[in-house]
């Protein structure tokens, strides 16, 4: 019966498997379980922290000698590979609206727009199809993740007046 790996060779697998992809890491970990995990993938999660599913279809890889397909990725195409234009777009039409904080204090930016007219203003200035426009609360997710922060902008609070020096005091 094998050892335990040191922490060093533990680390150097996990950095190897993490440089790899797709079936080759498959195979790379199914190789790595059979040598320094018993063949086990509950120990391999155990010690390496790797999905024992994906050691599993490695090893039916290895056992029989050829690569088994990943399932193609599912689910809806974002906005900005449907739409490319659709960032730039938005950023002409907010950025005049839109100033930064009075103190700068932090890099936000605050804009006046609220998603809704952002898409008002899509639809009737850059000529797009309001089918084709995410929704609201879409639009509000995306104009945060470019940076702006829907809140009315802050005023600066005017500084009090300064103290009178007593005359009790040295100037």
């Amino acid at each position: 019966m094998k050892s335990r790996p040191d922490p060093t060779t533990i680390q150097t697998i996990k950095y190897a498997a993490q440089q790899l992809t797709g079936s080759v890491r498959r195979a790379f970990q199914a190789a790595v379980t059979l040598n320094h995990c018993h063949g086990s993938p509950r120990f391999a999660r155990e010690l390496f922290g790797w999905n024992p599913d994906s050691i599993k279809k490695g090893l039916a890889e290895k056992e029989m000698n050829c690569v088994i397909i990943d399932r193609p990725r599912s689910g809806r195409p974002t906005y900005t590979t449907t739409l490319p234009r659709l960032e730039t777009d938005i950023r002409s039409l907010v950025d005049p609206h839109t100033c930064t904080h009075p103190t700068f204090e932090n890099t936000f930016r605050y804009t006046r727009m609220t998603a809704n007219a952002v898409l008002e203003a899509l639809v009737k200035e850059k000529g797009y199809k309001k089918e084709e426009l995410p929704a609201e609360s879409t639009m509000r997710a995306l104009l945060n993740k470019m940076g702006y922060r829907l809140r009315r902008v802050q005023k600066t609070k005017p500084q009090k007046k300064s103290p009178r020096q007593m005359r009790s005091l040295p100037m």
